[in-house]
């Protein structure tokens, strides 16, 4: 398919000599791009210094609102592989695929993973369960593997002990929260994005500030006067924000509903350097701590190891 010629433009300037930001460099074996800064860290983890990882939102970026740029659809057309989180978080890859050109197997990770279904829709956010980051580490393990036969056992190798991570990552968030006491937990955040994350520890979600498995929908006030009212009455110790929005709204509700308002949460993105949240795991660790805390109402503070 013909590129525009603005999207020309930059290939021809990143073929000239631009190098990744983001990668291992001219010294790995293949290339891929990653959509959302979670699959890119997966994909980095089980690729190593073989694979130049390409991704596409920087930390700190909604994927729901992200707008494609040029250089995207440049890097798109260079790869080999382009990993994909699937479902509503990054479905504006589609269409850039389809205007980059080049050969690039596009691997869609949801399809690997055990999803869930949140107001009949699929809930995208499967990353918020271990469990589902594991089935995607042995999709990425075998996509590379093919695309890179020489550097199969590499990737074996990688995955193996980087699930072995993800397996102790889940114990300990388990037993994090189980020190938070059942009739505690339970959550309100920004969207619905831990889904997943609720229903694998046990967590009640009893709502959202914006009802929508996206950021860009909008809450009506009777959506916000509503919660309000559950937060009154279900005791909700705290009300969690989202590290890339405005916490206005959750401040709002918080001092309505006389609840507290929690550490923000690393649910759509990965932090920047010294956030504390600069890997999955890392990530996961920090969103575990922020609620146990919240949710106890501060009686209880735990992080899993990172």
């Amino acid at each position: 398919m013909r590129l525009t010629a603005v999207v020309a433009l930059v290939l021809t300037a990143v073929v000239a000599g631009c190098s990744s930001d983001s990668g291992s460099g001219s010294d790995a074996n293949v290339t891929a791009v990653a959509t959302t800064t979670e699959v890119a860290d997966l994909v980095r983890n089980v690729g190593g210094e073989r694979v130049d990882v390409r991704g596409l939102l920087s930390p700190g970026a909604d994927p729901h609102g992200y707008e494609p740029r040029p250089s995207d659809a440049a890097s798109i057309a260079e790869a080999a592989l382009v990993f994909k989180s699937g479902g509503e978080v990054d479905e504006w890859l589609d269409e850039l695929v389809d205007n980059a050109g080049g050969d690039a197997e596009v691997i869609e990770l949801i399809d690997s993973v055990e999803t869930i279904e949140a107001d009949g829709d699929t809930d995208p956010h499967w990353w918020e369960d271990p469990r589902n980051a594991l089935l995607a580490v042995a999709t990425i393990r075998d996509a590379l593997a093919e695309a890179d036969p020489d550097g199969r056992a590499v990737y074996e190798r990688n995955a193996a002990a980087y699930a072995r991570e993800l397996r102790r990552l889940d114990r300990e968030i388990a037993a994090c929260v189980a020190q938070v006491p059942a009739a505690k937990r339970k959550l309100v955040t920004t969207h619905d994005s831990l889904g997943y994350f609720a229903e694998r520890y046990g967590v009640d979600v009893v709502g959202s500030v914006i009802p929508s498995l996206s950021t860009q929908a909008q809450p009506s006030a009777g959506d916000i006067a509503e919660l309000v009212d559950q937060v009154r009455d279900e005791g909700v110790e705290a009300v969690f924000p989202e590290a890339q929005t405005s916490e206005r709204l959750e401040q709002a509700l918080a001092r309505e509903a006389g609840a507290e308002v929690g550490d923000p949460l690393w649910a759509d993105t990965l932090g920047d350097e010294g956030s504390g949240a600069e890997t999955y795991v890392d990530a996961m660790s920090a969103n575990t701590a922020a609620l146990a805390q919240g949710m106890s109402g501060g009686a209880v503070r735990c992080r899993p190891d990172s």
